[in-house]
C-alpha cells in the first residue's frame, strides 16, 4: 500500500495511465475516422496509439515507487512533450485547428504528469530518509 508520501506520486503515475491508455486507445481504434479531421496521417496516430498502450500497462503496473523507473517515466513524458511540440514545428504534417489543439493539449497533459511524477518522487525521496 502507499503511504500518504507517495499519494502525490500514485495519483500521477494513475492518472498517467489512465490518459495514456485512453489516448492510445482512441488513437488505434479510431485513427481512420480521426485523420481527416485532424489532419494528421492515419499511420502517425494508430502508431502512437499502439506505443501509448504498453507504456499506460508499465505505468500502471508501476505500483511501488522505484525511483529509476519514475524517472524512466518521467523521461519518456518530457520526450513525448518535445516530440508534440516538434512535430507541429517539423511541417512534416500539415494539422487541422483541432489537430493543433489535440497535439498541443497532449503536449500540456503530457507535461504536467511529468511535473507532478518529478514532484510525487521527490516528496518520496525526502520522507523514505531516515531523519
Amino acid at each position: 500500500m502507499f503511504r500518504s508520501s507517495t499519494s502525490l506520486l500514485r495519483v500521477a503515475l494513475l492518472g498517467d495511465a489512465a490518459a495514456s491508455g485512453a489516448t492510445g486507445l482512441l488513437m488505434a481504434a479510431a485513427a481512420g475516422p480521426l485523420a481527416p479531421l485532424l489532419g494528421l496521417p492515419e499511420p502517425l496516430l494508430r502508431g502512437a496509439g499502439l506505443v501509448l498502450l504498453p507504456y499506460a500497462a508499465f505505468v500502471a503496473w508501476l505500483g511501488r515507487p522505484v525511483p529509476g523507473l519514475v524517472r524512466a517515466v518521467v523521461a519518456v513524458n518530457l520526450l513525448w512533450a518535445a516530440d508534440c511540440v516538434l512535430l507541429l514545428a517539423s511541417g512534416f504534417v500539415a494539422p487541422t485547428g483541432l489537430g493543433i489543439a489535440f497535439v498541443l493539449l497532449q503536449a500540456l497533459v503530457v507535461l504536467g504528469f511529468a511535473l507532478a511524477q518529478w514532484a510525487g518522487l521527490r516528496q518520496f525521496a525526502t520522507t523514505a530518509v531516515p531523519a
